[in-house]
């Protein structure tokens, strides 16, 4: 399961073993592993941020404000003007596919947080490299074998368990679940995109289509806030997110991403502690338990791409 394809659109090397890259340098690496945590940290702060946010304001104005600060902190650096030719997208109507799954992911999760608690809903979130693994068959023609379809359903098992179906869990725990598909098929066009279109470009569109379209609905549900601690919040939540992404981007530019992926489970630890610090929430031992498989899952799909990439193992047939 691979989330950028070949540069380029160059077509792999008929050797059997595919070569392996140039390991990056030991001190790089270890930059953009500190990167990487740093990120999503920060992505933690956002999801926390925006639950504090939906107890004083509607969750339309959260998204709205997460997207409108995003996008204009990013025109100091990302702009027509600084990037020549920015606007230029050989893909358009892709762009906004992507851009629109990547705003249904914003909503849905800001949206399942008002319910949920944060420890649940990043768990089930973390349930989207599964569904890449099944979306990468049928749209990038990228099958799967045995080994991962195990991994897969064993990671479900997982979810379950965080969800508790029939037990009493709120059933925001479907707009967690749904926030996760959208986020998969938007990796999905990520990844279809990059032989196109320049990284700075996709960024751009991004944030621009997600304010343009959080912003139709907002004449309807403005309510102008009366703390100046809601104002506060709501631009540290652009500020935060957007960071985020930043800070990602720096941690790929240093070090491989089969180094970093691992490095992703630590915005699980840091939901937990934001969510009992700020909300006074302790997970249940179903949701630790549930995590730990999801987190195991995910990681050995991850060790098996790794091994794969560098012809430790023989490639799966398709099941």
């Amino acid at each position: 399961m691979r989330l950028s394809p070949e540069p380029g659109g160059a077509q792999p090397a008929p050797a059997s073993r595919p070569s392996r890259p140039p390991p990056a340098p030991g001190g790089a690496t270890l930059v953009g592993i500190g990167l990487m945590v740093l990120a999503v940290m920060s992505f933690a702060v956002t999801d926390a941020t925006a639950k504090w946010l939906g107890g004083h304001i509607s969750v339309f104005i959260v998204v709205w404000s997460r997207y409108v600060v995003h996008f204009l902190l990013s025109l100091v650096v990302f702009n027509p003007w600084t990037v020549p030719g920015l606007l230029r997208t050989r893909k358009p109507g892709l762009q906004i596919l992507r851009s629109a799954l990547l705003f249904a992911t914003t909503g849905l999760n800001f949206l399942a947080l008002q319910f949920l608690q944060l420890d649940q809903t990043v768990s089930i979130m973390f349930s989207a490299p599964f569904f890449v693994a099944l979306f990468a068959g049928p749209l990038l023609g990228e099958w799967i074998g045995a080994r991962k379809w195990a991994a897969i359903i064993v990671g479900f098992a997982g979810i379950l368990l965080v969800a508790q179906p029939g037990t009493g869990i709120h059933p925001a725990a479907l707009l967690s679940l749904a926030a996760a598909v959208t986020y998969a098929l938007y990796a999905i066009t990520t990844r279809m995109l990059v032989p196109y279109d320049a990284t700075p470009t996709t960024l751009f569109y991004s944030a621009l289509v997600g304010s343009i379209v959080a912003s139709l609905p907002l004449p309807f549900v403005w309510v102008t806030p009366t703390e100046p601690m809601v104002y506060a919040a709501m631009l540290a939540l652009g500020a935060v997110a957007g960071g985020g992404h930043f800070l990602l981007i720096l941690a790929h530019a240093r070090a491989p991403a089969a180094t970093l992926a691992p490095f992703i489970y630590v915005q699980i630890l840091a939901m937990v502690g934001l969510g009992w610090a700020l909300f006074g929430d302790v997970p249940s031992l179903w949701t630790l338990a549930g995590a730990a498989i999801v987190v195991g899952s995910g990681i050995y799909l991850l060790l098996q791409e790794r091994r794969a990439l560098r012809g430790a193992l023989p490639p799966e047939p398709p099941t």
